[in-house]
């Protein structure tokens, strides 16, 4: 089997939990496989990045240029074909920036590409089977790519098992001098903060977050009970957002917050990519929706099948109660 790397994105030194799962990604791709992870950026955060990773992979590669202190996709594609050897599989994460870096790295590879991998079922020869969601996470499909020729994966942030062992005793490799041309027709102006409203929903440790099993903006006031019974806050998938019921600021999702609870009760919310691309750091998920087949139901630790209305009242009192 071909050679596995993976790219780590990672913000002021903190590596994106996805740098954990790659691992679990790569053993069923290929049980033997040592996976080697990319890192970019300059200074002391990507010091701090490659000195996290060292703890989950053997060999962690750091490109430190000033072209590289913001993650542009057009620019890392150029450093990893430069890398990365002909032949190989490359894992990237399946958010905003890795389907931006991801397709053009595959035709530059001249590799096969698949995206938003939530499973792999090992290997066929040369062939990859992969299972892939469609329809907003309602169907789940079984895929082959072939890898004869290297491979380009994205991976759905939570879908694998997050790597608990950090005994790796891993080595960095600096291959700054193999970055080659670092040009870009894209300029980096500057990154703006997601607004906070009256409650910051990424410093709780419980979410009570609602979708549109609420149904109508009057019964917002039953979930807040019930994260007032819990010491949770009141958050929300996009469409609670679109009909203007709570500010952006509560919305949690690839185009909202990025939320990393210890537990998370998912009510009336049906489990999107986008949705669950902002739910990070493997919290308890508690799921109830009245469709069995919601696709939430998947990534749930506890799944309920019932009307929100109807639940989260009981809930409260038993609560209450205690």
């Amino acid at each position: 089997m071909a050679d596995i790397f993976a790219y780590v994105p990672h913000k002021v030194g903190v590596v994106e939990d996805i740098a954990y799962e790659y691992p679990d990604a790569a053993a069923k791709i290929d049980t033997g496989a040592a996976v080697t992870a990319i890192v970019t950026g300059t200074g002391a955060d990507l010091d701090k990045a490659c000195e996290t990773l060292t703890g989950y992979y053997k060999e962690v590669i750091k490109v430190d240029q000033a072209e590289l202190s913001y993650p542009n996709a057009e620019i890392i594609r150029k450093v990893l074909v430069n890398i990365v050897p002909a032949g190989a599989i490359v894992l990237a994460p399946h958010d905003t920036f890795g389907m931006d870096l991801a397709p053009g790295l595959s035709v530059k590879m001249d590799a096969g590409y698949a995206a938003d991998i939530v499973d792999i079922e090992g290997t066929d020869g040369s062939d990859l089977k992969l299972v892939r969601q469609e329809l907003g996470g309602a169907v789940s499909t079984h895929v082959t790519c072939d890898s004869s020729s290297g491979a380009v994966l994205t991976i759905r942030p939570g879908a694998f098992t997050p790597a608990e062992d950090a005994s790796a005793g891993g080595s960095v490799t600096d291959k700054s001098g193999d970055a080659g041309d670092l040009s870009s027709k894209r300029t980096f102006v500057e990154v703006v903060e997601a607004e906070v409203g009256d409650v910051d929903i990424t410093k709780s440790d419980v979410l009570v977050s609602i979708g549109r099993g609420i149904e109508d903006e009057e019964n917002i006031e039953v979930a807040q009970e019930l994260a007032d019974a819990m010491g949770a806050v009141v958050s929300c998938s996009r469409p609670i957002v679109d009909a203007k019921w709570l500010e952006k600021s509560r919305q949690v999702g690839t185009s909202g917050q990025t939320v990393k609870p210890k537990v998370y009760l998912a009510m009336g919310i049906s489990g999107s990519f986008q949705h669950m691309g902002g739910v990070k750091g493997n919290p308890f998920i508690v799921a109830v929706n009245k469709n069995a087949k919601a696709p939430i139901f998947q990534v749930a630790d506890v799944g309920i099948v019932e009307d929100i209305l109807d639940f989260m009242p009981e809930l409260t009192e038993a609560i209450e109660d205690l």
